[in-house]
Order: C-alpha cells, then sequence, then structure tokens
C-alpha cells in the first residue's frame, strides 16, 4: 500500500504546518469576505434608499405626463422603479436604515416598507426553502453571501406607490492580488523558517544515527555532535557514556573469559600427565577423550573472546582472494567446497578473526550441508557474501537460536557431529565487531544459506582511525 505521508521528521513538520497555515488562511479569508459582504449590502440598501427618496421627489415636482421617463431614467440592471396602486412589501417594520434614510432625505415623514428576500442566482425568484432550513436562509442573507432582493416601497402624496426592487447579485469572490502575494510571501518565510529550524535539529539527529551505526563494541568512540538544541547534545552526552559502558562491560568480560579460558589450561595439562599412569587402558582412553573435549572447549572459549578483542590491526583485505584460499584448504579436509559469482571487493577487516569467522560458517556447511557454494555480490553500500549449503536446514523457529552460546541442534553430543556450540557464536561476534552482520534463511530449493553483510562504504577518518 502507497505511504503518502512523508516519512521524515521534517516532512511531517512541515505538513502539518502547511496544513494549519492553509485552514488559517482559509478561515481568515471567509471572514474576511463575510465582512466585504455584509459591508456591500448595507452599501447597497443606502444607495437605494437614496435614489427611491430622490425619484419619489422628481416624481412629485413632475408633471404625470413625465413619470414614464422618469422612472425609466432611474432604472438599471440591478434596481426597477415603478408606480403602482399598491405596495409591493407588506412589511412596515424593519430595516431600519434604509427607512430613516428615505425619511431625512425626503424631510418629512412618509409610509415607507421595506423588506429583503432571498433570491435564487439562476431566475431571481424568491427562495421559499423547507422551516427547518430557515434560519440557514436567514444566516446567509445576514453575512451577504446568497443574492438578496431589496422591496421597497414609499407612498406618494397622490396615494400611489413608489415600488422598488434593487437586487443583489451573489459576487464572485476575488482574492486580491495583495492579499495574495502576502499569503505565498507568510508562507515561504514560515517554510524557510522551518527549513532552518530543523536542519539544526535533524542535522544532529543524522550524525546520531550514523554514530549509533558505526559503534562497534571494541572499536574507537565515534564523534559523537555538539551542535543543535540542548536536548540534541544531552542525547548525545548520552549516547556517548552508554558507548563507554558498553564497552568496558565488553572489555571486563572478554579479560575474564580470556583468564579462565588461560587459567584452565593448566589442570587440564596436569589431569593429561595423571591420566597416563593409569593402568587399565579403557579407563585411561575415556579420561584422554573427557580430556581432549574440554580442551576444545577451552580454545572454543578462548577463540570465542578473541572475536572481540581489538588485538590485531584493521588491514585492507581481499575479500574473494581471502574466501578462495579458505575454500582451498577446506575442500582438501572436508566436502567440497567451491566459488559462485565473485564481485571484486577489498575491505579493511582484521585479517586473522575475520577469517576464523567464516571458516566456521563454511565448515557449518561442510558438516551439515555436504558441501558448500560461495558468492559474493555488491548490494548498494553493503558487501554480501552468501554461503550456501544442500542439508537439510534448520527449523525456521531455530535459525536465531543457534547463535547463542553452546547452542547444539544436533542431540548426539559428540564432538565429531557437533562441535561444542561455538562456532556459530564466534561468528557472528567477529562480524558484529567489523559492524557486520550474519543471519541464516532456509532455501526454497532445499539447504541452508548462510548472509554475510558488511558495509563496503567506509569514512575516511573511521579508516584511518582503524589503521592507527
Amino acid at each position: 500500500m502507497m505511504r503518502l505521508s512523508p516519512r521524515s521528521l521534517t516532512g511531517q513538520l512541515a505538513l502539518l504546518i502547511l496544513i494549519a497555515f492553509l485552514a488559517a488562511q482559509f478561515i481568515s479569508l471567509w471572514l474576511f469576505t463575510g465582512e466585504r459582504g455584509t459591508a456591500l449590502q448595507a452599501s447597497l440598501r443606502v444607495e437605494t434608499a437614496e435614489r427611491a427618496a430622490a425619484v419619489v421627489i422628481a416624481l412629485e415636482e413632475a408633471a404625470p405626463d413625465n413619470r414614464p421617463g422618469i422612472l425609466a431614467a432611474a432604472r438599471s440592471h440591478h434596481a426597477q422603479f415603478d408606480v403602482g396602486e399598491s405596495a409591493i412589501s407588506s412589511k412596515e417594520i424593519g430595516l431600519s436604515a434604509v427607512r430613516s434614510r428615505v425619511t431625512d432625505v425626503l424631510g418629512s415623514p412618509r409610509e415607507i416598507r421595506a423588506e429583503e428576500v432571498g433570491i435564487s442566482p439562476r431566475d431571481g425568484r424568491p427562495m421559499t426553502p423547507p422551516a427547518a432550513l430557515a434560519w440557514l436562509r436567514d444566516r446567509l442573507l445576514a453575512a451577504g453571501i446568497a443574492p438578496t432582493e431589496l422591496r421597497l416601497s414609499v407612498l406618494l402624496k397622490d396615494g400611489s406607490w413608489l415600488n422598488v426592487r434593487s437586487r443583489n447579485d451573489l459576487r464572485d469572490f476575488q482574492l486580491p492580488p495583495a492579499i495574495l502575494g502576502t499569503i505565498m510571501l507568510s508562507l515561504v518565510l514560515i517554510m524557510a523558517a522551518l527549513w532552518l529550524g530543523m536542519r539544526r535539529i535533524t542535522g544532529p539527529l543524522r550524525h546520531l544515527v550514523q554514530a549509533a551505526e558505526e559503534m562497534g563494541i571494541d572499536g574507537p568512540a565515534f564523534s559523537m555532535p555538539r551542535g543543535g538544541p540542548d536536548e540534541v547534545r544531552a542525547l548525545s552526552d548520552a549516547m556517548e557514556r552508554m558507548q563507554a559502558r558498553i564497552s568496558g562491560m565488553v572489555t571486563d568480560r572478554t579479560r575474564m573469559l580470556a583468564a579462565l579460558g588461560h587459567d584452565l589450561r593448566s589442570p587440564i595439562t596436569a589431569l593429561r600427565l595423571r591420566a597416563e599412569m593409569v593402568d587399565d587402558d579403557e579407563t585411561r582412553e575415556r579420561i584422554a577423550a573427557t580430556l581432549d573435549e574440554m580442551q576444545e572447549m577451552v580454545e572454543s572459549t578462548l577463540a570465542y573472546a578473541r572475536g572481540v578483542s581489538p588485538d590485531q590491526p584493521m588491514e585492507p583485505t581481499d575479500i574473494p582472494r581471502l574466501l578462495s584460499e579458505l575454500a582451498s584448504e577446506l575442500s582438501e579436509t572436508g566436502q567440497q567446497v567451491t566459488l559462485g559469482t565473485m564481485e571484486p571487493v577489498t575491505l579493511p577487516v582484521r585479517r586473522t578473526p575475520m577469517r576464523r569467522a567464516l571458516r566456521n560458517l563454511i565448515e557449518n556447511a561442510q558438516r551439515y550441508g555436504a558441501g558448500a557454494v560461495i558468492g559474493l555480490s555488491r548490494m548498494g553500500s553493503d558487501v554480501v557474501i552468501y554461503i550456501d549449503d544442500t542439508g537439510p536446514g534448520i527449523p525456521d523457529a531455530e535459525l536465531s537460536r543457534v547463535f547463542e552460546p553452546f547452542t547444539r541442534l544436533e542431540q548426539s553430543r559428540s564432538r565429531e557431529t557437533g562441535g561444542v556450540g561455538l562456532g556459530l557464536p564466534i561468528a557472528r561476534a567477529i562480524l558484529n565487531a567489523h559492524g557486520g552482520s550474519v543471519e541464516l534463511k532456509n532455501r526454497e530449493e532445499g539447504g541452508l544459506r548462510a548472509i554475510v553483510t558488511m558495509r563496503s562504504a567506509v569514512g575516511r577518518e573511521e579508516y584511518r582511525s582503524w589503521t592507527r
């Protein structure tokens, strides 16, 4: 489903402000046009009243034969003047401003009737809405929004009535250029201020995102942004302290594991010497097998500890060549490992730990998948290594659990068939320390695929800090 709203903070805030600004301008223009319509309507009433009073004076002073000419001269497109025996308006009260204006011009009180009715914009006939909607008609008339007709009747001295119909059509709304220019200028200034303000916020936030992506558990501390608002600077300080705590915790854990693995070597060696003194051959062989298993667990634990240890410098490494060397070596001692599509890639890595991580993944494919096929390709700024096998695969629920230390899906507990359960955790720890990742997926055609993702875009300052 297409996403219509913007995803960025700047875009969402800009859209919200734009909607609020347009809504505010629409309400302001609606109020402005309402007041403008009311003012025009009041002005037209006064004008009609003055014209009607002038026509009354002219009719009463002129000869009866001249009345048709006076009425014809007074008529216009919006106003009709006629003399009749009866009044066209029956309201003796209402429109006091019109009545008082006619009286002021005439200088003497007259019987005046005036009313204003709503008319249809198509044929000019009076509107007769249902009783339930009468209130809406009255509001439209009061606001000067609907077209109206002013009906004014003035009693002449001879007993006849001057009837005036003045039509106030609904004028098309035209936005003055000055108002339109002011709206556009305000919108441009608001958006410019928003862009400058959000840049001060989102710039450091993007730097924080980059710092979080580049943050390694054993790498150098990434430069945190120091600009922007106080909240962003406080977040930068908090992330810097968090990185320091994580690095210290991992360093302490690594030292503890290394010390523990190193200290276990001595008692294992002593037990191996004492086992040689056992006379019973079967017992001696069982003790030796148990000590070998303990030795392998210790070595694996040390390898796991060294996998996140910065004891080796970063160096540019030809990744396809490294994979080719591993494929050649492992094919000599196990199932066949073949190379698929290989794109040329050079990455700064710690060569020995990276070699160990890739070796563990390939050996896992050899042991459980009857061989492996390795491919390497680029995906944007990432380098992706595929290690495919044709084995039985892993249940989807277990794909993430196999990366936990000492986890073995093979239930025989034999070192020849299942190892000690640290191969995949060691590989993941090494790749994570390089800013990469590894995941397992079952292939549709059968077998398992290990996907190693490494970043190929490395900043110049970051590379210099790695190679110091």
